[in-house]
């Protein structure tokens, strides 16, 4: 399937070399890497396939910077998030088609990404004025207390794939704003919408070494000489448990300040005393979300014995109607997986469900043709040992099983490692409150299917992550507290 002419244009309009310093350039070694479509497994374009020497040449550039860039006006700073806010927004339909081409969702959800991704850099340009401390009496009266809030200097950066945009501005934003320089590592299957933040963030007039971009094919090669560079003071990452794991062991040599929004493993709750038609429009919204490749999708049903039959059906009638198709063609609501690998761990979770004893409503086969589909998938009774429920999924496939009553369902909800997000649907304002405080989560979607939100703190507890993003949390994990002892 040829790529379109209005699609080839928005591809030829990103900068695939590596920025470094301000400037544009190749690989140390002149290699790249190819950028595929995943619902036609065909090449869009190639980029840069950065080195571990161009990783250095970034920080390097970012440390030349962060003195300069840490003294700058407070205004200025929130002027260039401001104008890189417009610009996202003033280009949001090929920015959407951008990454709707490397990343499979549809042109619709592409656009709403942009718009929520645009949104970090407008609370941040505000939050580049609120940075403040404070002055204050000693207890013993014969002195003073200052309280100085500084930036924590460099910071390395690593971005997933599904949110390729958002999960960038989420962390640039708040480093702008604090007055940190950064390098940014994207995920390499979705490089292409960094290059265009990149290239906007250039435009807005971000001063050269504030913010470098390394492309590559080998992110433990490239970011391993950074982590270990004494002059390297942050690292932010998005992605697997796993991975983060690693990454928080390689930052204790240098004792970094670290960031860590992990896995999840989200339970979504439902009590008898629900609207059922509410309800499924928020399970909906909160599994299909981004094609279910979402931290935040709901990963597992737990429903109300007396209502579990009809919120199945129910919720496999909505997800049997969904379109599947490539997210450029009209009407479709479901996109590609990322890649084979990934459609494969979807099959298999689905499978092992099945083998014991859940019943498939709607969905659970591969089709056929190219591309790295995967059928909305609704299955029901499913049991406790399947792995479904102790999996994150990330994918289209929404398991359901039975609670009797409260205390189990919070036992349910808390019987994992992971603690990002739970959602739950009561009309009981008692029951709810009980529930929230019960669960052990960093979010809670109270009768809703979404929780993001650009001025709201995101974030886990457990096995999830460290740190928060977003929300008056958010700056402060670019932030440094100093404290002066003043003699009067």
């Amino acid at each position: 399937m040829a790529i379109a002419t209005r699609e080839q244009e928005v591809v030829d309009k990103v900068n695939g070399r590596l920025f470094i310093g301000g400037e544009w350039r190749d690989s140390a070694n002149g290699e790249t890497l190819e950028v595929e479509d995943p619902a036609t497994e065909e090449p869009l374009t190639e980029v840069a396939d950065g080195t571990p020497e161009d990783a250095t040449a970034a920080l390097d550039a970012a440390v030349e910077a962060q003195a300069g860039f840490a003294a700058s006006a407070p205004n200025d700073r929130a002027a260039i998030l401001w104008k890189a806010f417009e610009l996202l927004n003033e280009r949001a339909d090929e920015l959407a088609l951008l990454m709707t081409l490397e990343m499979g969702k549809p042109v619709a959800e592409s656009k709403s990404e942009i718009v929520y991704a645009a949104e970090f850099f407008r609370w941040s340009s505000g939050e580049a004025l609120r940075l403040d401390g404070y002055y204050k009496a000693a207890g013993n009266g014969a002195g003073r207390v200052l309280v100085l809030r500084q930036p924590v200097g460099p910071c390395l950066m690593i971005t997933p794939w599904n949110f390729p945009m958002a999960m960038g501005t989420r962390k640039v934003g708040p480093a702008i704003a604090a007055g940190c320089t950064s390098v940014l590592k994207p995920a390499q299957q979705t490089p292409l919408s960094i290059l265009a933040l990149a290239q906007i963030l250039e435009e807005a007039g971000l001063p050269p070494g504030a913010f470098n971009v390394v492309t590559t094919s080998s992110s433990s090669d490239v970011t391993k000489p950074v982590i270990a560079d004494g002059r390297l003071r942050k690292l932010s990452f998005t992605g697997s448990t796993e991975v983060g794991r690693t990454l928080i062991a390689a930052s204790a040599e240098n004792v970094l300040k670290v960031s860590m929004e992990l896995g999840g493993n989200a339970p979504f709750l439902v009590f008898d005393d629900a609207d059922l038609d509410d309800v499924v429009e928020g399970a909906l919204m909160a599994k299909m979300r981004n094609i279910g490749e979402a931290c935040t999708s709901a990963n597992r049903f737990h429903v109300a014995e007396t209502i579990a039959d009809e919120f199945t059906e129910k919720l496999g009638d909505k997800m049997g109607s969904l379109k599947v198709g490539r997210g450029t063609e009209e009407d479709v609501k479901v996109g590609p997986l990322i890649d084979e690998a990934s459609r494969e761990k979807v099959a298999e979770l689905a499978k092992d469900a099945l083998d014991k004893g859940a019943d498939c409503v709607v969905g659970g086969e591969i089709p056929d043709g190219r591309g790295y589909f995967y059928p909305p998938t609704v299955l029901g009774g499913v049991s406790d040992d399947a792995r479904v429920l102790k999996e994150e999924i990330f994918g289209p496939v929404a398991p359901v099983a039975s609670f009797s009553d409260e205390e189990e369902a919070i036992a349910k909800a808390n019987d994992t490692e992971y603690g990002l997000v739970a959602y739950v649907y009561t009309s009981d304002l008692k029951r709810a409150l009980r529930v929230v405080e019960g669960l052990e989560t960093g979010m809670v979607g109270l009768n809703q299917g979404m929780v993001s939100n650009a001025g709201a703190p995101f974030g886990g507890v457990k096995q999830s992550g460290v740190g928060r993003e977003g929300g008056n949390e958010g700056i402060e994990e670019y932030l440094e507290t100093k404290y002066v002892a003043v003699n009067l």
